[in-house]
């Protein structure tokens, strides 16, 4: 990317973990940024990126109320970003945030979904819903983070039963919802062709972000195939610049090691019933979840 115009970037799941690291990276390059990001504690988010003493001449960083487990919140925090942005475009949609629980603990605010499912699709699927418009309006890139566990799903009519059933373990649970997004980035990418472009990313195994930390498996930092924090969050970079997309539209996933991943990976969710299936218009979800218009 090229010095001069700022770059808006509007996220989710920036504030910790891998997205910190991201944006802590990018605050750090000659590029100016725009970045307007959701937290649940804005007060502790803007405290940790104001110890990074970024050029703030150059940089500008927003901090609006996001609890992804509230869809209300959502829409609240899509009105906020879309006054902020104004008449500027929106360069980069990134959609990170993740949580792994198990399904045992009750759905919140009513919902009659995990709490797990909610936050790692739903939630950040209908604020790319809240913000198409303006999304298509400014050409974006949606980034969408992702995960190698997709490929632990080998039965998608058994998908329902595993983001919402009885008793589910954290990382199954987790799999399962990185499928449903994964489902969600192609769709998009349907909905979008030709306006926008849509990307997904494996940063890959990562011990040191705290995802399992609500499980009983822990991933040893020694172990081979292993990342920092800081290559993760280069292998989600990779996905904001990379240019040398595949012919085949399907083929939308990049590896943490900076290849294209062959569709027979992820081919089951290529099945464009179980997309749509996974995909509820702004309207089913507001309806479902009990959002005014």
């Amino acid at each position: 990317m090229a010095t001069g115009i700022a770059k808006t970037i509007v996220a989710t799941g920036a504030t910790s973990g891998l997205g910190f690291e991201l944006v802590k990276q990018l605050l750090a390059q000659t590029q100016p940024y725009k970045l307007i990001l959701g937290a649940r504690d804005t007060k502790t988010a803007q405290a940790a990126f104001d110890n990074l003493e970024y050029d703030n001449a150059k940089h500008s960083l927003t901090i609006f109320p996001l609890e992804l487990s509230n869809l209300k919140t959502v829409k609240a925090f899509s009105q906020h970003a879309l006054s902020k942005i104004g008449q500027d475009n929106v360069d980069y949609l990134l959609l990170n945030a993740a949580i792994s629980k198990s399904t045992d603990e009750p759905g919140h605010h009513g919902s009659k979904w995990s709490e797990s499912y909610i936050v790692n699709h739903l939630s950040q699927h209908y604020l790319t819903h809240l913000l198409r418009e303006k999304l298509e309006a400014s050409r974006s890139r949606i980034v969408i983070v992702s995960s190698g566990g997709v490929r632990e799903i080998t039965d998608p009519d058994r998908l329902e039963a595993e983001v919402n059933g009885a008793s589910k373990p954290p990382l199954g649970v987790y799999c399962a919802t990185k499928f449903a997004q994964l489902l969600g980035a192609h769709w998009w990418r349907r909905q979008l062709q030709g306006t926008c472009t849509v990307v997904a990313v494996s940063p890959g195994l990562i011990p040191g972000t705290g995802l399992m930390r609500n499980g009983s498996v822990e991933i040893p930092a020694n172990h081979p195939d292993a990342k920092s924090v800081a290559e993760g969050a280069q292998s989600i970079y990779r996905a904001f610049t990379r240019d040398d997309f595949p012919e085949d539209p399907d083929q939308i996933f990049l590896t943490s090691w900076g290849e294209w991943w062959p569709k027979d990976v992820y081919k089951l969710t290529l099945n464009k019933k179980l997309q749509d299936q996974w995909s509820p218009s702004q309207d089913e979800i507001e309806k479902e979840e009990g959002i005014s218009a």
